[in-house]
């Protein structure tokens, strides 16, 4: 029954995206006039290339945005160093732009075929890739799909599986099975994650830790920090980072509570969706605050209350900018975001209790005492207050984040050592293809 229901499943899906294929071209113009697809490259999306394929063997790797693409890049350079050329595709604008400034020289971006055959084909014909290494939870059934078609080895590395995402797959256990014991190998963030992956059907499954912290953290523009710095000055400053719906309003409030005690505190608020900036603009605002919008470079003034982080891979640069960090999805939203990044940063962190797709990280920061937890905005306010009071406490905070990020380290090497058996027989294909064409 389940098998049935799998390959009718498959064949649907498939059928589907063939059926929307003809029709993607408004959804991608529509997406484009968001800022949200590349106008001059979304034939990339169809699967044609951007470059031409050199000689030799060629790993695609792929990861979703910013944070996945970064974590990845030491493997793309760790690749590169073996002589193989290296294509890695993104999904957003913003990961294209911060990847391709810097990708190796032997290294290809280009942005990720839409999960349908024709796109998928068209790609695959191309660049005819060695190996494929997704990230995190980059889970795409036509992608897999047609890489074991072709033979391709699959592999899933820093893999994560949330809650939510477990329970979902869970309920199609037969589906996910078929799906994830196409993969050739998953290199899971944690034991609870490799576990997980386990149970759906995924076969070999490692642990190797989180490969974020073995970056050098979120990229950032100096020259911009320096002239935001010299506008904010003295004063106190925190940074509500990655907030979900509802929380922006609590915010809000807890900056005009705090001005009372701290007069010129500023709060910079980054949503997790920048286009939802408008609507949190307009709310803020009739709630009598003044809010200065990085987007529409609106300069931020003595008198700002809030400074409107909207804009797309500069998180880097506001965490920075502050003196204590809240990471939001976990006060009036579920699950929590990853609380690594201001950790990196050595900015003190306090987060809601909704934290569960971030477990391990925060248990680990938690026990070292680089993180407080809190229940509501009340005592929100009450942490935020006594932080930006005591900087004695917020140094102690972020040496101890900084000694937890040094013990979670070694993810990386752990990675290499699982996929230079999959990079290997690689070097010698490459070896005799250069001795048969006589250049070797």
């Amino acid at each position: 029954m389940n098998s049935l229901f799998t390959r009718i499943a498959l064949k649907t899906y498939r059928a589907i995206g063939l059926a929307a294929y003809p029709f993607m071209g408004p959804f991608l113009r529509i997406r484009a006039s968001r800022g949200k697809e590349d106008r001059k490259r979304r034939y990339e999306r169809y699967g044609y290339p951007s470059a031409d394929k050199p000689a030799g063997p060629m790993i695609w790797f792929h990861a979703a945005s910013v944070g996945e693409s970064m974590a990845i890049l030491p493997l793309i350079e760790h690749v590169n160093g073996l002589g193989i050329n290296t294509i890695i595709t993104t999904g957003t604008v913003t990961s294209a732009q911060i990847v391709r400034k810097r990708l190796p020289p032997s290294s290809y971006h280009q942005y990720v075929p839409l999960d349908l055959k024709p796109a998928l084909e068209r790609f695959l014909d191309h660049w005819k890739p060695d190996a494929a290494i997704f990230t995190e939870s980059e889970i795409w059934p036509m992608t897999l799909l047609e890489l074991a078609n072709r033979k391709v080895p699959r592999i899933l590395v820093n893999a994560r599986m949330s809650d939510r995402s477990y329970k979902r797959w869970k309920s199609a256990s037969g589906l996910a099975e078929s799906l994830f014991d196409t993969f050739s190998h998953v290199i899971a963030q944690s034991q609870l994650d490799g576990d997980r992956f386990s149970d759906l059907g995924a076969r070999p499954v490692d642990i190797s830790g989180n490969l974020k912290v073995d970056t050098g953290g979120l990229p950032f523009d100096d020259m911009e920090l320096k002239r935001i710095a010299q506008r904010i000055g003295s004063r106190p400053c925190w940074v509500a980072a990655s907030t979900h719906e509802g929380e922006e309003e609590a915010i809000g409030k807890i900056h005009l509570f705090l001005k009372k005690k701290i007069p010129d505190l500023l709060t910079i608020i980054v949503p997790r969706h920048p286009d939802r900036a408008p609507g949190l603009v307009a709310l803020l605002r009739e709630n009598g605050l003044t809010v200065a919008q990085r987007s529409q470079n609106e300069t931020l003034i003595p008198t700002s209350d809030i400074y409107m982080g909207d804009t797309m891979g500069e998180m880097g640069l506001y965490l920075r900018l502050a003196q204590v960090a809240f990471v939001g999805k976990s006060l009036k939203a579920q699950g929590g975001q990853n609380p690594l990044e201001p950790a990196m940063t050595g900015t003190p962190i306090i987060s809601g209790q909704s934290v569960q797709n971030f477990r391990e990280a925060y248990a680990s920061l938690l026990e070292a005492g680089a993180v407080r937890l809190v229940a509501d905005e009340k005592m929100l306010a009450a942490n935020l207050e006594f932080l930006l009071k005591n900087p004695a406490e917020r140094a102690k905070m972020a040496a101890n984040a900084q000694i937890t990020l040094d013990e979670m380290r070694g993810a990386l090497d752990k990675t290499i050592h699982i996929l230079d058996s999959y990079f290997f027989p690689l070097t010698i294909k490459r070896d005799l293809e250069s001795l048969n064409n006589g250049t070797g």
